[in-house]
């Protein structure tokens, strides 16, 4: 069985993508109320609810053969304050890499590290902060490579994610895990930009990651949502006419084009702020693409998203349901969610899609990582 730690773990959503086949010797978050969803769910032997900085090489068991962290986004997000890797959150990375150093200077260094976050973190303080990353790789002694993965593969839920995948420069690379260029989906524009942007020094050391290309996915929003959410409940008529008066002519337009198709329609929508003749209104967009917007974390009431439901002239909406949240992230229907609806939309807004982790664990990790491995000191 091959072995693993779960840095910034969250509700152990990467432990759930890597699945039975995988033994967890560590799991690591901040965060007390994530770290009891956790607990409920994977147990709390092997959790430590702290903050990263307070970790010490005793608190890390054994070896890794893998290391997942999904360091926090906040100062690489676009939308957020552009700390990069200098600010309170994300900077994380640092006592990370730290951890890394300690593991590899008592010689349990992992085979594999993988690191999980925002497009934005390619284009940070202008491509400085991913060049930093790669740096600190190269300088833990691994080659490296990055794919771009978006969950919309798998589960009807736009949310690009980029993947850093390192491997220790003294193992054995596998035969077909990595091409000679970048290749579709995996290598968008952005991140071969990002790579062109690299030191050349640095792109020595990189590896275009290679994997199959998922089937064609069939599962719709629609069929994730519930008729009797417990969770949330729907809007009055009030309510819904609200949210109408808030739309533009062109979100308007797609309502009546729903009520227009005779089937039902189930859209999305979230609250922003547009700029209109110089003044800050706020709007309501919908779209009806079967597929719903990127959960964020709820840290005020525009960032939560919610469903209108269009059936010939019947327009019902509400906020979507935290199982409906966790199903757009791939969790099963048996795990347990927070019962405050803040809570448990945070824990899924802020996690990674299970399936991208299951696809990346099948197609690159478990070929990276031999089972007989396992058993290394």
């Amino acid at each position: 069985m091959r072995r693993f730690y779960e840095f910034f773990a969250g509700g152990g959503m990467a432990r759930a993508g890597l699945g039975t086949g995988w033994e967890c010797l560590l799991a690591n978050d901040f965060d007390a109320k994530k770290g009891a969803s956790y607990a409920r769910n994977w147990g709390d032997d092997h959790l430590i609810v702290d903050d990263i900085r307070n970790l010490a090489p005793d608190d890390m068991p054994e070896t890794p053969d893998l290391v997942w962290g999904s360091f926090p986004c906040q100062d690489l997000s676009l939308a957020g304050m552009g700390g990069g890797l200098k600010g309170a959150r994300s900077g994380t990375f640092w006592p990370f890499v730290h951890h890394i150093r300690s593991l590899r200077d008592e010689n349990r260094a992992p085979s594999v590290i993988a690191l999980e976050n925002v497009l934005g973190t390619l284009t940070s303080h202008k491509g400085k902060d991913f060049t930093a990353i790669c740096r600190a790789l190269r300088d833990l002694g691994y080659r490296f490579g990055a794919v771009v993965l978006d969950a919309a593969l798998f589960v009807p839920q736009s949310r690009p994610r980029l993947i850093i995948v390192a491997m220790r420069t003294d193992l054995p690379l596998p035969a077909g895990v990595a091409g000679q260029g970048a290749k579709s989906p995996w290598h968008t524009k952005a991140l071969c930009n990002a790579y062109e942007s690299l030191p050349k020094a640095l792109q020595k050391h990189w590896l275009w990651w290679d994997m199959p290309t998922p089937p064609e996915r069939v599962l719709r929003f629609a069929d994730l949502v519930e008729d009797k959410p417990k969770s949330t409940k729907w809007h009055s008529k009030t309510e819904t006419r609200a949210l109408l008066s808030m739309m533009s002519e062109v979100n308007l337009a797609k309502v009546e084009t729903a009520k227009a198709s005779g089937v039902r329609m189930v859209g999305t929508i979230y609250k922003r702020t547009r700029i209109e003749h110089g003044i800050k209104v706020q709007r309501a967009e919908v779209r009806f693409d079967e597929i719903a917007g990127c959960l964020r974390t709820p840290a005020g009431g525009s960032s939560r998203q919610l469903i209108m439901v269009v059936e010939n002239d019947s327009i019902r909406s509400r906020l979507i349901s935290t199982r409906e949240t966790a199903r757009l992230m791939g969790l099963p229907e048996d795990y347990q969610l927070p019962e405050r609806y803040n809570e448990a939309y945070h824990l899924t807004g802020d996690g990674v899609a299970v399936p991208v982790v299951r696809h990346l664990s099948e197609h690159l990790f478990e070929r990276l990582i031999p089972a007989k491995q396992s058993a290394s000191v």
